[in-house]
């Protein structure tokens, strides 16, 4: 079978291809991509090239497919996994296969295997390390957006605390602490606020902060003070860049008792060195945002880690467990990961997004892997349908639905769009 694909051959070397896929073997799983949500950490493989943890250092002669926030429908089943998978089974994929012990990923590292792709062969491992979900919902996105969220759920089981006089690390954030999400409202921070106000281990007071008033505007209406309190949470929305003291403003909002756990969404040394400075006794900086630069680094106040006992965790990824938990707060509609949806675009758009993914304003970037279209933001759909049906279509649908990307969305686009 022909797959169509997004291939890396080396540092900002990426390459829509059509090549043959192997005869799928016994062992092994073919299926079709629908849906693939582009993660800075593309961005960042695309970058370093071979020189990335995850990227084989053959990639020059034998490229690896791209993409790992993805889902799609199995088309055939190997025979020694026909008794767990069937032909037209929904799924999601669980990149990081911890359990198989390898830093190893689709979407890095495999030939055959990774969401910016048609069709995939879905090599044995996956399926040994238990990273080849079943998935039952009637959209695709959510479970392509999965992945990004099973990695906040990391972080947040990540983060710990250490009760005095003890050495017991007790895991997961603080139950009716303060929390603090800084550089907070890019796609990633909406789901980690999302989540806090939504998961069953919550703060009792949550700040969220950034320099952009008008993705501090947009975050506020899709998770309101009004809202947060109704989960009984206090939550304050701050513009960091607009108050003179950052530290000693955010200090003063927990009567300068600081904060229990502090979640970094940007890898900007200020950020970070902001973050250690307002925890509080026991603090846990939760270090989320990957940097790109293999020797980034910020100052840290040693005198209290000594003797405030603060501490910091840094995760990289979700694991299996992880995923299956923000599949099922999506199925009861506790959490909906689709607001972190900005921009939809077909296969070919994804060489330039994934290179060019810091330069592109808003949040994430959704792609359905088996039509041609450009990257468009939901916003400007208004504009562009003036002289194409489908934008036209596509911006009567979101329109009704603030702005948020949908099932219906998607089902007219899968409809209407043109074939890659």
């Amino acid at each position: 079978m022909k797959t169509k694909a997004v291939r890396i051959y080396g540092k900002r070397d990426l390459r829509l291809e059509e090549f043959e896929l192997p005869e799928m073997k016994d062992d092994e799983i073919l299926a079709q991509v629908v849906s693939d949500s582009i993660c800075m950490s593309s961005h960042k493989a695309a970058l370093q090239g071979a020189d990335h943890k995850r990227v084989p250092g053959d990639i020059d002669i034998n490229p690896t497919i791209i993409g790992h926030e993805f889902s799609g429908i199995i088309l055939d089943v190997g025979k020694k996994w026909r008794h767990k998978f069937s032909k037209g089974q929904k799924f999601s994929i669980q990149p990081a296969m911890a359990k198989a012990g390898t830093l190893d990923a689709p979407g890095y590292s495999y030939r055959f295997i990774g969401g910016d792709a048609t069709h995939i062969i879905i090599p044995p491992i996956v399926m040994e390390a238990d990273c080849l979900l079943p998935y039952d919902g009637e959209a695709f996105f959510p479970a392509s957006l999965s992945e990004p969220m099973s990695c906040i759920v990391g972080a947040f089981h990540a983060s710990y605390h250490v009760p005095p006089g003890t050495y017991k690390h007790e895991m997961g954030i603080k139950p009716g602490g303060k929390m603090a999400i800084l550089a907070g409202v890019g796609p990633m921070g909406l789901g980690a606020i999302d989540y806090a106000l939504h998961c069953d281990r919550r703060p009792a007071f949550l700040v969220v902060t950034d320099i952009d008033d008008s993705r501090l505007s947009r975050a506020a209406c899709l998770f309101t003070p009004e809202h947060a309190l109704e989960r009984g949470i206090k939550l304050a929305y701050v513009n960091t860049a607009k108050v003179d003291d950052p530290v000693a403003y955010l200090k003063q909002l927990t009567d300068n008792t600081g904060f229990d756990d502090v979640f970094v969404f940007a890898p900007v040394r200020q950020v970070i060195e902001q973050a250690d400075a307002i925890l509080g006794f026991d603090g846990c900086l939760n270090f989320f945002a990957g940097p790109t630069n293999p020797e980034f680094r910020a100052e840290l106040n040693f005198y209290n880690v000594h003797y405030a006992f603060t501490h910091i965790v840094g995760t990289s990824g979700g694991n299996t467990d992880d995923m299956v938990e923000s599949l099922q707060l999506m199925g009861e509609g506790r959490i909906n990961p689709a607001v972190m949806v900005t921009h939809v675009g077909g296969l070919d758009s994804v060489v330039d997004t994934t290179l060019n993914l810091p330069h592109i304003p808003g949040g994430k970037k959704l792609i359905y892997t088996n039509i041609s279209m450009p990257l468009v933001s939901l916003y400007k759909l208004a504009e562009l349908g003036k002289t194409d049906k489908l934008f036209e279509g596509l911006h009567e649908i979101v329109s009704k639905n603030d702005y948020i990307w949908s099932l219906d969305a998607e089902k007219y686009l899968l409809a209407n769009a043109r074939s890659i």
